[in-house]
């Protein structure tokens, strides 16, 4: 019978780690017990869904891609020109084009290469630039200098109002070129949408390729993708801390899942949570100093609070439910989490040290993954409906919900930390991929990445100033 469950469940096999608990415990009272298994045997059978078992079952188990495909509804964008940054074939890296497919992502403008040999010297003729039906303009230029690094300048105009909107220099080595594009694109954001933009952040995702699991960081368009950790056994559930220095994540390394925190700068990590049973679904308090986390130590899966440092752990539910998948309000005030107390998967709240809860999520038997906006006014998460797991976002004050992805296999949704994108992972034609879709007007784009299978992005917050 230890089969055929694998076989049912395998093809769900995308699915975060509390989703395939809560799924398993659903058809449980419908299937005969399996025969007790060892960790070693169920990790090598389906790596995360030995996990799964563990948990339901308790003592019986122990190169860039710059070309940016867009789909979404028809909005209004705003029209932004750019050329060619001068002498940027230098580099060997093309800024102008970087820039250009952050900002297509942002689902908010409407690109238009020129070929025009103006740069961030030049005063463009706005006349003329506006009979052409022309209003923003950007330009600039790459330079080697002798110390082996590149000045990166660029301007931008409004045309409309003959107005310099100003620009920058940067003095960048080969590595920081990509960095210094990103930098363009906030800049360029911010002046003509009056929001902080958000491409200078960084992301984090697990892949699984061949018998491998890597956790990456990368560039908030997937891109430049560094290994943080690689293992043979599962990663799972990373998430990035307040400052952004570290990540938190689930290694089932010592053939158990356990909470480490890693320093995304030096390397170095500890061990938060390994307790008895299963430690899982890590979420950072905005303070920065705990993390809410699911455990199972005491025969159940309940939610507990445990400090940054470890040690003893404060149990915050006390349902006869699975609760796991937290996430704190921005404010640090209250937690979001899922639970199966009502019979199935849906969303909740309750205050940040426990208490009385409410339930969030009605429509629909199965609600899952949730993640705040920064604001605190909306709430993404995973829904089925009709057997296809779509990405949706509910308002907070109005409790309209709203499906906003085109797709049937998301999972994990992660606001930007200015709370215009959202990234998730899913599968769109027949392929893993990274996806990124502005709520407002659901116009989505696929991110660059590596190969494997695709899990659990989430978006790491804003750089904190030197």
């Amino acid at each position: 019978m230890t089969t055929n469950i694998f076989k049912f469940l395998l093809p769900l096999n995308r699915f975060t780690l509390a989703a395939r608990v809560l799924r398993l415990k659903a058809l449980a009272p419908s299937m005969p017990m399996p025969m007790p298994l060892t960790k070693r045997r169920v990790l090598s059978q389906c790596a995360l869904l030995g996990a799964l078992l563990g948990a339901v079952l308790g003592p019986q188990l122990g190169q860039a891609q710059l070309r940016v495909d867009v789909t979404g509804l028809g909005v209004t964008l705003i029209p932004l020109n750019m050329n060619a940054f001068r002498d940027e074939p230098s580099a060997g890296q093309k800024i102008s084009t970087i820039v250009q497919a952050d900002l297509e992502r942002a689902g908010q403008f409407k690109l238009t290469s020129t070929a025009l040999t103006l740069d961030e010297t030049s005063r463009p003729d706005f006349a003329a630039l506006r009979a052409r039906v022309m209003e923003n303009f950007v330009s600039g230029s790459v330079t080697p200098l002798a110390d082996g690094r590149f000045d990166v300048r660029f301007r931008l105009w409004d045309l409309m109002k003959s107005q310099d909107l100003g620009g920058a220099s940067y003095a960048v080595s080969p590595g920081d070129l990509r960095r210094s594009a990103h930098q363009i694109s906030d800049f360029i954001y911010e002046k003509l949408t009056g929001v902080k933009g958000i491409f200078s952040t960084r992301i984090a995702y697990v892949t699984k390729a061949k018998t491998m699991y890597h956790l990456w960081i990368a560039d908030a368009d997937g891109e430049n993708a560094q290994a943080a950790l690689s293992s043979p056994e599962p990663i799972i559930s990373p998430s990035w801390s307040p400052d952004g220095q570290q990540l938190a994540y689930v290694s089932f390394e010592t053939r158990k899942p356990v909470v480490y925190v890693h320093n995304v700068g030096t390397g170095k990590r500890h061990i938060v949570a390994n307790f008895k049973g299963s430690n899982s679904a890590p979420a950072w308090a905005p303070d920065g100093q705990t993390l809410a986390v699911t455990l199972s130590r005491d025969g159940g899966s309940q939610l507990f609070s445990v400090p940054l440092s470890g040690g003893q752990a404060n149990r915050l539910t006390q349902s006869s439910g699975i609760d796991t998948e937290p996430t704190f309000t921005p404010d640090g005030s209250a937690i979001y989490f899922v639970s199966d107390r009502g019979g199935s998967p849906q969303i909740y709240r309750m205050p940040a040290h426990g208490g009385p809860t409410q339930r969030v999520t009605f429509t629909g038997n199965y609600n899952i993954s949730p993640a705040v906006s920064p604001d605190g006014n909306t709430l993404a998460y995973i829904s089925r409906q009709g057997g296809q797991f779509k990405l949706y976002v509910m308002d907070l004050v109005s409790e309209k919900a709203q499906a906003l992805s085109d797709t049937t296999r998301d999972e994990r949704p992660s606001f930007a930390p200015n709370g215009k994108l959202i990234i998730y992972a899913t599968q769109s034609q027949g392929r893993e991929a990274l996806m990124m879709v502005n709520p407002d007007n659901k116009m989505a784009t696929r991110l660059g990445g590596k190969e494997g299978d695709i899990r659990e992005p989430h978006w790491g917050p804003y750089a904190k100033p030197n």
